[in-house]
């Protein structure tokens, strides 16, 4: 792996103390110096190879393909777009992320819905031919990954890794299971695509046909809260050989896009207003989220369903318990004095690796977790919530989540859409076509299996 922040043989950004088989923060460094949750983790000397996946650390090749996901290429191909030559000629799609949008409100000042708007003109205003809300490839995701716990609930008894279930959405979280955690982990980890790979394959496949539109006529843009999102566009399994296509061909973060904004000297006031629109080639005035305060709410959905299709219980409030920190909380399901269900959320690295050590040592008894890499979960995107100094602006991810929580929530399973696409587009909710679309693979990399033997 090559690091960008230094080129030393021995990674000496981790620091790792361990009591009682938990990871702890390390003591404060010399000189008040101040290094990131994430990187406060050894003692021990620990190599390159044995790094986190933690979108600094990536192959040589990976970081050529992830550099070229730049403004460049989007103005690549918008100035081809200008050009007399058809042939060069794309249809430009820019999808964005819910959690993104919260940035561009408290930047602008402006509610949710207005943000929205505002981003969509200034995208429009670049070129971008449609600006898609992400939230039904969102539904997609939960619906999937729902059906995915009810068949290894009811496969416990035949299946080892039925449980725990880990929650697929983060890929930063998925990239250090399959590159260091290996195949003790990777079983676990529901195969549901993420949101941004199924809004990928709805645009190039559902959404190209409806325009007769090829696939790789189309150049599929995600604005996004991480940059980890960049390095899960280039995954093998997202790439089309028969169009030579990506599902994703270039992602920005939220803080790319108002650089772009800024190296304009564009006046948000001057923007003009366009609401979002969606595969279907509707405009909705109304900006929409899932339950969680800075994510899609994988686990309260997920406890919802599996409550009332397991146990015939109907949950409406969800008491969420606080552990060791707040970032990871439980919340279990009771009925006739037993524990049926227990699930968790566990945000940030350092939580990570504590339930990482437990569940080696057979001591992680839970159903689901929901995992995310950043601590505060996707609002605290690295590509948005962080300056260039790598510290978190608080008052920023504080105003963020207030402006998220005031935005109108939708059950996956009240979208109208959702089962007219199961249906017309995917041949049926449990068809090959269904699987082969809205899943993907979890595997260990051939560079973890060598590495089962860590010792965190």
């Amino acid at each position: 792996m090559k690091c960008e922040n230094c080129t030393k043989t021995e990674c000496s950004k981790k620091k790792k103390t361990e009591e009682n088989g938990e990871i702890l923060d390390a003591p404060a460094l010399a000189d008040g110096e101040e290094k990131s949750e994430f990187h406060r983790l050894a003692d021990a000397k620990i190599f390159l190879s044995d790094c986190l996946a933690c979108g600094n650390c990536v192959t040589s090749e990976e970081g050529a393909k992830i550099f070229a996901q730049n403004q460049k290429e989007l103005f690549k191909v918008l100035n081809l777009n200008k050009k007399c030559d058809s042939s060069l000629h794309k249809l430009v799609v820019a999808s964005v992320s819910p959690q993104s949008v919260p940035y561009f409100a408290v930047k602008f000042h402006l509610s949710v819905c207005e943000a929205a708007k505002k981003l969509c003109g200034f995208l429009k205003s670049l070129g971008v031919h449609h600006v898609l809300d992400t939230t039904i490839a969102a539904d997609f995701s939960i619906l999937e990954t729902q059906k995915d716990f009810i068949q290894r609930f009811r496969r416990q008894t035949q299946d080892e890794h039925a449980f725990p279930i880990f929650a697929s959405a983060c890929p930063g979280w998925v990239q250090y299971a399959e590159r260091v955690l290996g195949g003790s982990v990777t079983p676990h980890i529901c195969t549901a695509k993420s949101p941004q790979q199924i809004m990928g394959s709805l645009v190039k496949g559902y959404f190209a046909s409806s325009k007769n539109v090829s696939p790789d006529k189309i150049f599929h843009l995600m604005v996004a809260p991480c940059y980890d999102r960049k390095l899960e566009a280039l995954r093998e399994d997202y790439y089309t050989e028969l169009y030579n296509c990506r599902d994703v061909d270039c992602v920005l973060t939220s803080g790319e896009v108002m650089q772009i904004m800024e190296q304009k000297n564009i006046s948000v006031k001057e923007v003009e207003e366009f609401s979002l629109g969606n595969v279907f080639g509707e405009t909705s005035c109304e900006f929409v989220r899932h339950e969680g305060t800075s994510s899609d709410g994988y686990l309260t959905y997920v406890f919802r369903h599996a409550a009332k299709e397991l146990f015939d219980m109907d949950v409406q409030e969800i008491t969420y318990k606080a552990l060791k920190n707040k970032d990871f909380l439980e919340v279990s399901l009771e009925k006739d004095g037993e524990t049926v269900l227990r699930f968790a959320a566990a945000y940030g690295f350092r939580n990570i690796q504590n339930m990482v050590l437990k569940l080696r040592k057979g001591k992680f008894h839970y159903h689901f977790v929901e995992v995310l890499a950043c601590p505060g979960g996707c609002l605290n995107g690295k590509g948005q919530a962080q300056p260039m100094d790598g510290k978190v602006e608080r008052a920023l991810l504080h105003e963020m989540e207030e402006v998220y929580t005031r935005v109108p929530v939708q059950n996956p399973d009240s979208n109208p859409h959702i089962q007219a696409l199961y249906e017309n587009w995917l041949q049926g909710a449990e068809s090959q076509k269904s699987k082969q679309t809205l899943h993907t693979k979890i595997a260990a990399s051939t560079q973890s299996a060598a590495r089962l033997d860590m010792k965190w």
